[in-house]
């Protein structure tokens, strides 16, 4: 009897292990655990992800498109439903604690590393197809997921980034990061090593990349010229 093949999930996350766990440990995420993370740089990174999950939501929606059955079709339209709607409603709640109206938010331009971050993604969703699709998404759902869940761990009542914390470490993200492991998991079942790996290198890059976004609104990073 063959020998099973290692799920696409548990090779991507051993992987990039020393990604996630720089991301969990870099100082936006250390000093938001804390509370301490300055209003200034979560103001940053919160427009910045709003900007993002534009991009993210018309990315699902191109997962949807390529999906190969109608349960898959309906899942990642409501994915993009979920990032678009939902998780938008989490940021206006924080947009008007720092007074970020519509016209102040259309008028901030798309920091590098979102920039990037959406470019390659829709690049992928575009011109790769559907199993590397997901291993680009994948990153996104699942790194922030396990933060969500270390922060909360070790995040006092009081600290000012709660609604965020209870988000993305909540049932409901949690479900949805699941559903996208198993989406990502059955679509790398049938594919070639060579497909299988260019999965892999997708997820290393999205990971790569989730690293730079926290990093850049931490680092007040912007375009030189």
């Amino acid at each position: 009897m063959a020998e099973r093949m290692a799920r696409f999930s548990d090779e991507a996350w051993a992987r990039n292990l020393a990604a996630y766990e720089a991301i969990r440990t870099m100082p936006f995420n250390a000093k938001l655990a804390t509370g301490l993370l300055s209003p200034d740089r979560f103001r940053r990174y919160i427009v910045q992800d709003a900007h993002y999950l534009i991009g993210f939501g018309r990315a699902l929606a191109l997962a949807a498109a390529k999906a190969p059955d109608p349960d898959r079709i309906v899942q990642f339209a409501r994915g993009a439903e979920t990032a678009i709607v939902v998780e938008r409603a989490l940021h206006g709640g924080f947009f008007e604690t720092y007074g970020i109206d519509a016209a102040t938010f259309a008028a901030t331009p798309l920091s590098p590393a979102c920039d990037h971050y959406v470019s390659w993604l829709l690049a992928s969703a575009y011109a790769e197809p559907y199993e590397v699709v997901l291993g680009a998404l994948l990153p996104c759902f699942w790194i922030y997921a396990e933060v969500g869940r270390d922060i909360f761990a070790r995040a006092t009542p009081d600290n000012p980034y709660r609604a965020w914390i209870d988000t993305y470490a909540g049932e409901d993200f949690a479900q949805a990061v699941a559903a996208m492991i198993a989406a990502t998991d059955a679509a790398a079942e049938g594919a070639s090593p060579a497909l299988r790996e260019r999965m892999h290198r997708a997820y290393a890059r999205a990971s790569q990349l989730e690293y730079l976004f926290w990093d850049g609104a931490y680092r007040d990073v912007a375009w030189p010229v």
